[in-house]
């Protein structure tokens, strides 16, 4: 057996996971998950057995015995009782660790959840340990594979994601020969299913493949780890855990040899990963062909490696370390390069990047690679400064102005001063020229000054011979001063752009963690700013589906042309399944490590944006539980009252012991009629109130009068003797649905007449503005301003008074401001309540008709 510790860190009091991966059936999984939980037991922890499938295997049983085991939950299908984890008994429970065996099973029909990793999901987020078992062939990934192999398509899968959230996996193995022998034995399986499964699924060869699946899937779980490992511990150099090859590319005539040679070499270690690099000079000298990164990617993609391409700092040693730094950053244990192509001749003055490489690699083995083109190019050495090109060209200027200068002054003042103050000023100009210029113009000041003074200003004059060995000691001194003067102003160069290169990489990920702190969304503008800071053409977020889904974009910035990292230019894994990528030029290694920091921002703000998502989620969920009680205590009320209402007032008229006379049996049956008509309206505003959370009312707008619409609203509602209605004839009509104002109008005037302690009801039309409104006063007690808001939230009735559920104006709200109207309410003066509808008006019905903004005759105006 084999356990990957992945690491990860609880949040919360989440519970911790532990699968069992095997290979195939019956390779023990069950068994092992079994034995951790009897030490466990022994250890005083709280352990229970929620599902495991014994198959009928004596030995596994024998394991179970002793272990608190749970009832599982029935389900009847098609006159079958099937048995499910039950979730609900587990929480109820709260043990410190339960077994939930076959995860990746799916439940019966009705279950709390379609799959049971769903239903071990919730057990951990309640903060239970869990022991599980799966088998390689039913994860997501791997599930077309073994159909290849095996012939078999595996119909129950699990998420490779939720089996890598496991902070343990351990992977149970046995041989494929021990495993037919245990199948023979009936260990496995029945004794009349052993011929069939030897014949077909457990055939050497598919069990052989399996395991290696299964082998290969733990071993990247554990590179996986290893490297988060190796990245939070900044731990940079090389760990020979697991081979890995890294073969540099100039994109030259030779690198189809190379890349093939080290494919050879990493077939010979043993299948090691083979990771191919272009490394390109940031100064663009010595470039490779148009169209080599195309080449050489799928050159690399015929091989087998995986391509990057990184650009190194200017001149030969830049490019050694960007390679150097890769193949560290990578772990890499070997390194594959072609010989050089210049001259003997060229690398006398620079011995060339294979030679650095291997005086700088360390603990990483290199290989130099012959080709045909191997020493037959000669190339100029390169003078490299760090100075700026400005201050290089002025340099240049000096170096020839310096020393004629300093020669003119010399013969001006012959005969006043002497050969030592002559020579200083020569010093002075080669310091001059070093100090602007750098190497390069130092050294032809040197060497000009050193011509000039010999000719015009040392005895004997207008010759090149030096007469005094001290001025050839004079001579040198002036070079070796314009050689290290030269030095030091250039590494004082290489601090100065190190530092204005330090700040800037600072102002930038101060920029990035600003945004990512401060924006309720940060990931979009995150990137947009990377694709600025780098200038990229597009920066994406690319993230590995399950299964054959491949990669889909998390978010992007700029045009949508990168879906695979493999498309990419610039790659930086994030973590496993998770790639920032971009496309537009290929960036020099100070910016990729810069990158692989954003990266590491990128996730923070992936993680905030998706636990915000669950964050709603869980108060989505949250308020539709309040809603679902509410709504079971509101209407398990109002409905038992009209029910019981309408049970007894038929069982009085239909029992026959019972003298009734007339006037009693119309008076039940107006209690029948009555109690129908409350429980029609109860069921028409639930419909109406769960119609309008779906977003699925759609208003059929029509030009309607409020007072036709009110004398409808007014028809067959109980009380409505005490309604004074003052809605003049004239008012301009509103643009509404006719039976859902008519249902808004009803509501309200339900509700006033209800909540008006018996006083009579007023409905009032006017016009103001655009708009028309329709006013429904009554003298009840009124509602506070502060609980105004509260009426119209469903199941509402401000401290239970009086019967309903509290939908009526909630409905009526609803369905106003579908229409495109206002439903407030304000104080009625003297006491009460006024509910307010206010529509858009149309056009007038007539032209003796009061215009929008004043008042209609016989209306009052508010």
């Amino acid at each position: 057996m084999m356990a990957v510790g992945q690491g990860v860190e609880r949040v919360g009091r989440a519970g911790e996971l532990r699968i069992y991966l095997g290979a195939a059936p019956g390779v023990g999984k069950t068994f092992a998950m079994l034995g951790e939980a009897r030490r466990r037991c022994e250890r005083g922890t709280d352990v229970v057995v929620g599902l495991v499938e014994t198959h009928g295997r004596p030995r596994t049983a024998e394991l179970v015995e002793g272990l608190e085991v749970l009832p599982r939950r029935e389900v009847v299908r098609g006159g079958n009782v099937l048995t499910e984890l039950d979730v609900e008994a587990v929480l109820a429970r709260r043990p410190d660790v339960v077994l939930v065996d076959e995860l990746a099973h799916t439940n019966a029909p009705g279950s709390r959840h379609a799959k049971r990793w769903q239903d071990v999901e919730e057990i951990l987020a309640a903060g239970i340990d869990v022991l599980s078992t799966v088998n390689v062939q039913h994860l997501e990934s791997l599930n077309d594979v073994v159909q290849r192999i095996t012939g078999v398509r595996q119909r129950e899968t699990v998420p490779d994601g939720f089996v890598r959230r496991a902070e343990q996996i351990e992977l149970v193995d046995i041989t494929p020969e021990a495993l037919r022998r245990r199948l023979a034995h009936g260990n496995v399986y029945a004794a009349e299913k052993v011929d069939a499964a030897l014949a077909n699924y457990f055939q050497p060869g598919n069990l052989i493949a399996l395991r290696e699946l299964a082998l290969l899937w733990v071993a990247d779980e554990v590179d996986v780890a290893l490297q988060r490992y190796r990245s939070d511990k900044h731990i940079r150099e090389t760990w020979e855990t697991r081979e890995r090859v890294v073969v540099a590319l100039t994109g030259g005539p030779e690198s189809e040899t190379v890349l093939r040679r080290a494919a050879r070499i990493a077939k010979r270690a043993g299948q090691a990963d083979l990771l191919a690099v272009h490394v390109l000079r940031g100064d663009g000298l010595a470039g490779a062909p148009v169209g080599a990164a195309a080449r050489l990617r799928t050159l690399a993609d015929d091989v087998g490696a995986s391509f990057h391409t990184v650009v190194g700092d200017s001149g030969a040693s830049g490019v050694t370390d960007s390679l150097l730094e890769f193949a560290r950053g990578v772990n890499a244990t070997q390194l594959v390069l072609g010989t050089s192509r210049r001259s003997r001749l060229a690398r006398l003055f620079d011995p060339g990047i294979g030679a650095r490489v291997v005086q700088e690699s360390g603990s990483i083995d290199v290989h130099m690679v012959t080709h045909d083109a191997a020493g037959s190019a000669l190339r100029l050495p390169t003078l490299r400064s760090n100075v700026p090109g400005g201050r290089r060209m002025l340099g240049w200027v000096l170096c020839v102005l310096a020393p004629v200068a300093a020669t003119a002054l010399g013969v001006a003042l012959r005969g006043i001063v002497g050969l030592s103050t002559d020579v200083v000023l020569f010093f002075l100009a080669t310091v001059v020229a070093a100090l602007v210029g750098g190497l390069g113009p130092a050294l032809v000041a040197a060497v000009l000054g050193v011509l000039m003074l010999n000719f015009f200003l040392t005895p004997p004059l207008y010759s090149l011979t030096i007469g005094e060995t001290e001025n050839v000691v004079t001579l040198v001194a002036m070079l070796l001063v314009a050689v290290l003067v030269a030095l030091v102003v250039d590494r004082a160069a290489r601090r100065a752009e190190q530092a204005a290169r330090a700040r800037t990489e600072a102002a930038l990920l101060a920029s990035f963690a600003r945004t990512v702190l401060t924006r309720a969304d940060p990931l979009p503008r995150l990137l947009e700013k990377v694709r600025e800071a780098f200038g990229l053409r597009c920066v994406a977020l690319l993230e590995r589906g399950d299964g054959a889904v491949g990669w889909a974009r998390i978010a992007v910035s700029g045009p949508a042309e990168c879906g695979r990292p493999e498309d990419a230019e610039v790659e930086v894994a994030v973590e496993a399944g998770l790639h920032l990528v971009g496309t537009g030029r290929s960036l020099p290694a100070h910016d990729r490590r810069l990158l692989e920091v954003v990266g590491g921002q990128a996730l923070v703000a992936l993680r905030g944006q998706r636990a915000a998502a669950d964050a709603v989620a869980a108060q989505r969920r949250a308020e539709a539980n309040e809603t679902r009680s509410a709504l079971l205590s509101a209407v398990g009320h109002d409905l038992r009252t009209p029910l019981t209402s309408i049970k007894a007032s038929a069982g009085s008229l239909r029992d026959p012991s019972l003298s009734l006379s007339d006037a009693d049996r119309a008076e039940l049956a107006a209690t029948i009629e009555e109690s129908a008509d409350r429980l029609t309206g109860l069921v028409d505003n639930l419909l109406d109130s769960s119609r309008l959370a779906a977003g699925a009312v759609t208003p059929l707008l029509e030009p309607l009068g409020y007072a036709e619409v009110v004398a409808r609203a007014l028809l067959g509602l109980p009380g409505a003797e005490r309604i004074d209605l003052d809605v003049a004839e004239d008012l301009p009509d509103v643009c509404a649905d006719a039976g859902l104002l008519e249902r808004v109008v009803a509501n309200l005037l339900d509700n006033a007449l209800r909540h008006g302690d018996g006083a009579a009801v007023a409905v009032r039309g006017s016009a103001w503005a655009d708009r028309v409104e329709l006013r429904v006063v009554d003298a009840g007690p009124g509602v506070p301003p502060r609980q105004r808001d509260r009426l119209f939230t469903p199941f509402q009735r401000l401290g239970d008074r009086g019967t309903g559920t509290g939908l009526g104006l909630s409905v009526a709200r609803g369905l106003t401001e579908v229409m495109g109207g206002t439903l407030t309410a304000e104080d009625t003066p003297g006491g009460g309540l006024t509910v307010v509808v206010s529509l858009p008006a149309v056009a007038l019905r007539s032209s003796g008709s009061t215009a929008p903004g004043s008042t209609a005759p016989g209306s009052t105006a508010h």
